[in-house]
């Protein structure tokens, strides 16, 4: 028996839509190195769900917006692939341990720059990428406050 508090909400599942699962499945794996836990399909459906190394708890899943089960009339499909395209539909924050190394390894797999890391005013060092569908991720990487967080990793 867990000790949590019982009304506590955890977060367990986030969901990005996408419009080519294969691709999504290269870009989330390959490229971020989340760990793929399901690829499931049902009839057309297919979904993706992916964790993060450490973090089993935490499932994100992929899913082609064309097939998820909505029913969409072809101007709805289009408007969603407009707004998915422009990045305004999902986007997703990682925090990494060094943004500008992951920078370089997901900048290798050819996914679309956004954003070079950039040190921010509210405490983060970050980059953004887009996913194959358009979706923004981001990384970051908490900057070391000036009294006494820089040691907090030694």
């Amino acid at each position: 028996m867990s000790d949590k508090n019982p009304t506590s909400p955890i977060l367990n599942n986030c969901f990005v839509i996408v419009d080519d699962v294969d691709a999504a499945l290269a870009f989330y794996r390959d490229a971020i190195g989340l760990d793929v836990r399901q690829d499931v399909s049902q009839g057309d459906y297919r979904w993706l769900t992916f964790t993060p190394p450490g973090q089993p708890e935490i499932e994100i899943v992929i899913q082609d917006y064309k097939a998820f089960g909505v029913p969409m009339s072809e101007d709805d499909k289009s408007s969603v692939a407009d707004l998915m395209a422009k990045g305004v539909l999902s986007s997703l924050v990682f925090e990494v341990g060094d943004v500008d190394a992951l920078f370089e390894k997901v900048l290798g797999s050819g996914a679309e720059v956004l954003q070079e890391p950039a040190d921010q005013f509210y405490g983060v060092r970050d980059c953004a990428f887009r996913d194959p569908a358009g979706n923004m991720i981001r990384f970051k990487t908490p900057l070391a406050s000036s009294e006494g967080d820089a040691d907090a990793g030694a």
